[in-house]
This record gives C-alpha cells, structure tokens and sequence, in this order.
C-alpha cells in the first residue's frame, strides 16, 4: 500500500500553511506490519528535510536520535519501518508562522484520521507535541467521544495512561527538527515515552 494513493487533502483550505510544502507519505508499507504510529507537527519548510526524503533529512537525523537514545537500533528511517514504526505529521504541509492555527489542525486532522485508520494493528500512537495531541483531541470529538488527552502540561500529563481505539496514546515532545538537538531535558522524556511504546509491541 502507498500512504499517499489512500489519503490527501484536495481543497487546500488552510491559510497559515504553504502549500507547496504539502506531503503525505509516499511509501510502500504492508499496513498490517505496523505497530507504533508517530505522529509529528508539520511538514518541514524544506521538502528535503522530510521523513522518507532521500540522503540523510533533517526529520530522519533526529528521529533516528530520538530512537538510539532509547536504545533501539536503528540507523534509518527503513530500519524503523522495518520495526513496525511508521512516521507521519499531524499537518500536512509546511507552516509559515511559529504556531498552527486551531482550524488548521482541525482541517488536517480529517486527513490524519484516515490515515490511521490505515493500519489495523497498531498497538502504540505516539502524539510528538501540542499540535499532533490537539490533532487526535479533534478525531475523537468529532466521533462524540471525550478528549483523549487531557488539557496540561506535557510534563504534567505523559506519565498517565491514555487509550483511543485499543491503541496506548503516548503525549510527548516534538522529536523532529533542530530544537531536538538543544533542548536536553524533554529529549530525555521523548527517549523515555519511545522505549515504553518499543516495550509494548516487543
């Protein structure tokens, strides 16, 4: 299956977001092999910086990070595949500001639920920051069902168990991207939250 045959965005309604920027997935992946969703901010500003990008991307460099320092061996964003793992973003394409407007996540979250939807065996949905938590709050709403995460803190809020469709949620920090590499502590607790989700599905 290709991610982007299955899902997508056709109108392009958003105005805090560059189009040209817009990406879905375009990988090969058996859907049944999945088990951990990761589920970032936004596409970055640079399509070469993405996830499944060719060379070494600026999404893939600290990814990969994030995933050594939870002792998983994985060199690539294929390794991680091969894991189980499949990576994404709550926000299709790129912003143009710092922050993502409520209606933008909302809008994109249409699309995120599709996707998901995608993959039957997926035991661990990693929420990478406030705009990928906001993006599932809105998938669940809309089905008439409570939040899933709770309004707080992330610090305050990640040691608590969360649950959406038989899948553990995991509310974490952005992974993907510079500030990755500058912010010690939260890279810490993101190493924490994704050896948590590996043990489940080990």
């Amino acid at each position: 299956m290709r991610v982007d045959r299955c899902v997508g965005c056709k109108d392009f309604p958003c105005t805090d977001v560059k189009r040209e920027g817009y990406v879905v997935p375009a990988i090969n992946v058996k859907p049944e092999t999945i088990s951990i969703v990761m589920v970032s901010e936004a596409a970055p500003e640079k399509p070469g910086d993405y996830y499944y990008a060719k060379g070494d991307p600026l999404f893939q460099k600290t990814t990969v990070q994030a995933f050594q320092d939870a002792n998983a061996e994985v060199s690539s964003i294929k390794d991680m595949v091969h894991l189980g793992v499949y990576l994404t973003t709550a926000v299709k394409c790129a912003k143009t500001g710092y922050g993502i407007q409520s209606s933008t996540i909302k809008e994109c979250s249409l699309i995120l639920e599709k996707e998901l939807a995608l993959f039957p065996n997926v035991k661990a949905l990693m929420l990478m920051g406030d705009v990928a938590i906001k993006a599932l709050n809105y998938i669940a709403q809309r089905a008439g069902e409570k939040r899933v995460i709770p309004a707080g803190s992330t610090y305050k809020i990640r040691k608590a168990q969360y649950s959406f469709r038989g899948m553990r949620v995991f509310p974490s920090y952005l992974q993907a991207g510079p500030s990755f590499f500058i912010e010690k502590s939260k890279r810490r607790m993101i190493a924490e939250d994704i050896a948590a989700a590996l043990s489940l599905v080990r």
